[in-house]
């Protein structure tokens, strides 16, 4: 007596589900990374208007200049009234207020933006601000004439601003 064996179904087969999985997981793995990595913030632009010159980027810098010209270089610190900004050196009239912006260094959505007034030692603001990531600086007045610069680290009080194009003297 010959006993006459069935072929099983595909289905109950290792063989083909490893071949369908393995195509099936790698493509949902690469819709996966696209997500995150083109994500909220993952496109952030940079806070300066920037175009295009044959295939350089080209920023305007003259606003840095100014400053190097004037001599110009500030502190600024965080103490328990807020932020205060002093002048090192150069100098500037000293009842004009200023426009400081603390930028994300990669999520814009959490830039922050002060207006600074004057206050007989240098300039004010009194907000809360978290230093436990480091921050990219930008000191300007309102008429944007001249800009200063700087990294605020993590976890330090204080940073210092100079302009982009140099050392000041």
């Amino acid at each position: 007596m010959s006993r006459e064996r069935r072929p099983s179904p595909a289905w109950r087969q290792p063989m083909v589900w490893l071949v369908t999985a393995i195509p099936l997981l790698s493509v949902i793995a690469t819709v996966g990374l696209i997500t995150v990595a083109g994500g909220p913030g993952a496109t952030d632009d940079i806070a300066e208007p920037v175009h295009r010159t044959a295939q350089v980027q080209v920023a305007d810098l003259s606003a840095d200049a100014r400053a190097r010209s004037l001599g110009l270089r500030m502190r600024v610190e965080r103490d328990v009234h807020g932020l205060h900004v002093q002048l090192l050196s150069g100098s500037l009239d000293a009842r004009a207020p200023l426009h400081l912006a603390l930028r994300h260094p990669t999520l814009a959505a959490r830039d922050r933006v002060f207006d600074l007034m004057p206050d007989g030692t240098g300039w004010r603001a009194d907000p809360a601000i978290d230093l436990g990531h480091d921050w990219n600086v930008q000191l300007e007045p309102r008429d944007r004439g001249w800009r200063l610069q700087g990294r605020w680290r993590a976890r330090d009080g204080m940073a210092v601003l100079q302009p982009a194009v140099g050392a000041v003297q």
